[in-house]
């Protein structure tokens, strides 16, 4: 099985990864497995800067090509926050402080639109990094709604599938997801290498 290799510690998109990638024949290697004690500070203002910044990085370390993805929440009534801060905006990656402060900035607003974006870069030791964005549009709900994902997913609501993203399976959520929308991106050139 080929392997990709994906810039995250975090076991909620190693997740996400795994059902996305699994079907096409890939072994998700982590920094879990390759980078244990390699900090990436994601110092960018954009998904896109962010998801550049990791790759690249991880990219550098092994001499291999890497996956990255910058991904989180923008919500239309709070002028895009929490954007690129979405897994620190109470707390650092505090799943539940953080959903309770979009709720109570959310309070009492009745246009609750919103997106969840996510940029994924491909960086590779000889040739120049490359991104591509998929996103997922809904609502944010007034309360919490189901127990799977992780982050934002109890409030955010899909509309086409009547479910908040935490009252999805795993493959529903792949399927309409920001991460999968973005994955999908990639399946030709990732198609074309295997």
């Amino acid at each position: 099985m080929k392997q990709v290799v994906i810039a995250t510690k975090n076991r909620g998109k190693v997740k996400d990864f795994e059902t996305l990638f699994h079907p096409l024949g890939y072994e998700v290697v982590t920094m879990f497995d390759v980078a244990p004690n390699m900090e990436i500070e994601e110092t960018g203002t954009t998904f896109e800067e962010n998801a550049v910044l990791k790759a690249e990085a991880l990219s550098k370390a092994l001499n291999k090509i890497v996956i990255a993805d910058d991904s989180g929440l923008a919500i239309d009534a709070l002028d895009g926050e929490p954007g690129v801060y979405s897994a620190r905006y109470a707390g650092d990656h505090d799943d539940e402080a953080n959903i309770q402060k979009v709720l109570a900035n959310l309070e009492g607003v009745q246009e609750r639109t919103a997106r969840f974006v996510c940029v994924i870069a491909v960086a590779t030791p000889s040739q120049a990094t490359y991104t591509v964005r998929g996103e997922c549009v809904g609502e944010i709900t007034t309360a919490k709604k189901g127990d799977n994902g992780f982050g934002y997913d109890p409030i955010f609501y899909v509309p086409t599938l009547e479910k908040t993203m935490a009252q999805l399976t795993a493959e529903q959520k792949a399927s309409v997801s920001h991460r999968g929308n973005a994955l999908r991106k990639l399946q030709d050139k990732l198609g074309e290498s295997k």
